[in-house]
């Protein structure tokens, strides 16, 4: 199958330019000119007049059917990856988790099994590593080896996922020999616990706790101190859902002295602030960690996002349903399910509010919704860009046309949004994956079961620069 999509303005994380681009299977075959007028013939023609022709959106931080406080997140595979494609992402890079006490392979094995042949875009797995022991670390060797090279460690939730500091150096010092990436939940787990019992015993068990406990200062301190480890052990290192400035400052000064230290933002803490979790109960649709910020902290995000001091932004998906799933924290803040839907709405708000705000250029959108996270997470350039050889994701997106966001009309398993009536700037009007039109005109026109796993190489960090 041919596919020549005419008459668009490419736009990648390198520059813009009017071009025609064919697809000859499941590739990109040419990009130029006037290439029906060349005398290039295809089996289908789409006219993208008047839009963009970008490499579709990578989501480098999912989690579908996550376990988390007693139930598990609602999206599946199937629908979480369905919703992805109809918001223009056509690649995710999902948690698996270590079992305590198990193997790393044994949870790798559970998550590949609810994956496969229900996803219906692309993935790869990154790993939640519950244990670092001298078994653990030696089987990092292994799944680097079979394109799974990122371990994601805690420094909170004590008991469930903590990592000792011994611990994450001695991760890091496994990835400095065998290419892999440590990726970091960076708060202080053991004091915020003193502080949540503290506001408790106090009187405040709403979800505004949430977010009080978790003060930003304990994500700086965190974040702070991971990366002396990882300069110590000569590792690099990845922050995930970098939420405030006190972070972003240890990461900016970081990089500045030359240390290889990355990080991503994630939609909520551009768009949300801490003052969504303040009206009652209703605040806990807003329940995630970290939490949401004051909304000072925002416009440092984005400026983050323009320096590069920020190379991406993930959703960290995890959607709990308000009516059954947040109400198990009525009464005690601690309790609620901590995660938000957001896998459908990530590429038309950071357009919004980034290319149409006049926060970012066009192509660095592109950079941080798709091309970055390709570079950064072992796949470019197989995706994350429009070029020859490329795997055809392709979004043919309309930067004018208007949509509002409503749970009434998502495609995410979670009975409401947290971007509620959001109107936004820019929609994709086809989405392809592989070369296969997946979304056309906001529905689901693709096979089922059509994504594949990607084995994913290691970062390519001389790329990143």
């Amino acid at each position: 199958m041919r596919t020549l999509i005419t008459n668009g303005l490419v736009v990648t994380a390198d520059g813009s330019y009017p071009a025609d681009v064919l697809i000859d299977g499941e590739t990109i075959a040419l990009v130029g000119a006037d290439l029906a007028a060349a005398g290039v013939t295809a089996d289908a023609t789409i006219d993208a007049t008047g839009r963009y022709v970008v490499p579709g959106g990578i989501d480098a931080h999912t989690h579908m059917e996550l376990p988390f406080g007693g139930t598990f997140a609602k999206d599946t595979f199937e629908t979480g990856s369905k919703a992805a494609a109809h918001g223009g992402t056509t690649t995710i890079v999902d948690f698996a988790v270590q079992p305590k006490g198990k193997a790393l392979r044994e949870g790798l094995d559970v998550w590949m099994a609810k994956a496969e042949g229900h996803t219906l875009i692309d993935y790869g797995f990154h790993m939640i590593m519950s244990d670092v022991n001298e078994a653990s670390l030696a089987e990092m060797d292994q799944l680097v080896a079979e394109g799974v090279p990122d371990f994601k460690l805690f420094t909170a939730y004590p008991g469930v996922f903590l990592s000792p500091d011994d611990h994450i150096f001695r991760a890091l010092q496994q990835t400095r020999k065998n290419g892999g990436l440590i990726m970091m939940h960076a708060e202080n787990g053991p004091v915020i616990d003193v502080i949540a019992a503290d506001l408790v015993a106090a009187g405040t068990t709403d979800p505004i706790g949430h977010g009080l406990a978790r003060n930003p200062i304990l994500e700086g301190e965190a974040t702070n101190r991971c990366i002396r480890l990882a300069e110590a052990a000569s590792a690099p290192v990845y922050f995930v859902h970098l939420s405030s400035r006190d972070a972003l400052e240890a990461v900016t000064a970081a990089r500045d002295r030359g240390a290889l230290v990355f990080a991503e933002t994630c939609p909520q803490y551009l768009f949300l602030s801490l003052d969504d979790m303040g009206n009652g109960f209703e605040g806990a649709k807003y329940v995630c960690s970290p939490p949401l910020r004051p909304k000072d902290h925002q416009e440092d995000l984005w400026r983050g996002l323009r320096r590069d001091d920020l190379q991406l932004v993930g959703t960290d998906h995890c959607p709990f349903d308000f009516e059954g799933q947040k109400e198990l924290g009525r009464g005690d803040f601690r309790k609620i399910p901590n995660g938000l839907p957001a896998v459908e709405d990530r590429v038309d708000l950071l357009h919004d509010g980034g290319v149409v705000g006049g926060r970012i250029s066009r192509e660095r959108w592109v950079e941080i919704m798709a091309t970055a996270p390709a570079k950064m997470f072992g796949m470019y350039p197989q995706k994350g860009t429009i070029a020859v050889g490329s795997d055809a994701d392709i979004l043919v997106y309309d930067p004018n046309r208007k949509r509002t966001i409503s749970a009434a009309t998502h495609h995410m398993n979670v009975d409401y949004s947290i971007f509620e009536g959001f109107e936004v700037q820019g929609a994709s009007d086809v989405v392809m994956s592989r070369g296969t039109v997946i979304v056309r005109d906001g529905k689901w026109v693709g096979p089922a079961g059509h994504g594949q796993f990607i084995r994913r190489g290691p970062a390519d960090f001389a790329r990143m620069a």
